[in-house]
């Protein structure tokens, strides 16, 4: 349903999204700029989209709970209460973060289509479940009025991603680009903000924040020990983890599918969140 709030904020996040990725796709493929669109430039894209959003609703509620609140994992009814400016902020992280979270783990075939379809599938069963009354006081989730809306966009994300992996798969013939990964790495936050579920967008995303995670302390490291020592050292052999593992010996296709299995463990650990509270 196109007047269901819950499915209009998800379509204005992919578009978004998708449009800061054109951008930078067509810098790239068509202008030929090495750097496509300059990071800082995204980055004020993203977060301005991700503050947009928490101010929205902040000034337009739709949960029938107070907007600032977020479900904790493995506790049933329990809330963490941000304040007005954390929440936005927050609401900012979130949506950047699994933006770019999902756009560094597209370095091989297949990787990130299949983590996404795996991803917005578990988010589509919380959204459902979310916007049941019975199922969400059985489950203790919160109940979110009209959030049901969003299982049908998280599962047609889920086969989207699965109908582009049929190409993608390795050795692929069509690519994602920044395009694809922004923005479904985007909805995907999104839909974890609109069913209060932030927190949960960890586990159920979990390869993607070991992704970031890699990258994150692959750069420290290297900046501290090249201030501490001279020298700057690596944790990884290359980071994303993906590249480390490959450097490892491991082909692309083995990585590709172990950490597609990985996913799925990460999304089982997500469901038990709902009986073991």
């Amino acid at each position: 349903r196109l007047d269901n709030a819950y499915t209009i904020l998800a379509l204005v996040s992919l578009l978004w999204m998708g449009a800061i990725g054109f951008l930078d796709d067509y810098l790239k493929v068509v202008q030929g700029q090495t750097r496509g669109l300059i990071a800082q430039y995204k980055m004020i894209g993203q977060w301005s989209f991700g503050l947009a959003l928490g101010t929205y609703l902040i000034w337009n509620p739709i949960s029938g709970h107070p907007t600032t609140w977020t479900a904790v994992p493995f506790f049933a009814d329990v809330a963490a209460v941000f304040s007005v400016p954390v929440f936005i902020v927050f609401t900012g992280v979130v949506v950047s973060g699994s933006s770019n979270a999902v756009n560094l783990t597209d370095g091989l075939d297949g990787l990130a289509a299949g983590l996404i379809a795996i991803a917005s599938a578990t988010i589509g069963i919380f959204a459902y479940v979310a916007g049941r009354v019975d199922t969400s006081q059985y489950l203790g989730f919160f109940y979110l009025p009209g959030a049901g809306e969003l299982t049908i966009f998280a599962l047609a994300l889920s086969g989207a991603a699965l109908g582009f992996l049929w190409f993608n798969a390795p050795p692929a013939e069509v690519f994602m680009g920044d395009t694809g990964s922004l923005a479904l790495g985007g909805a995907l936050g999104v839909m974890a903000i609109l069913l209060k579920a932030e927190f949960l967008l960890v586990i159920v995303g979990g390869v993607f924040v070991l992704e970031t995670l890699s990258v994150i302390v692959q750069r420290g490291w290297f900046k501290y020990t090249k201030w501490r020592f001279g020298s700057g050292r690596r944790v990884f052999r290359m980071a994303p983890v993906h590249h480390h593992f490959e450097k490892l010996g491991w082909s692309e296709t083995t990585v590709v599918i172990r950490f597609w299995i990985v996913g799925v463990l990460f999304a089982m650990l997500a469901f038990s969140t709902l009986k073991i509270r």
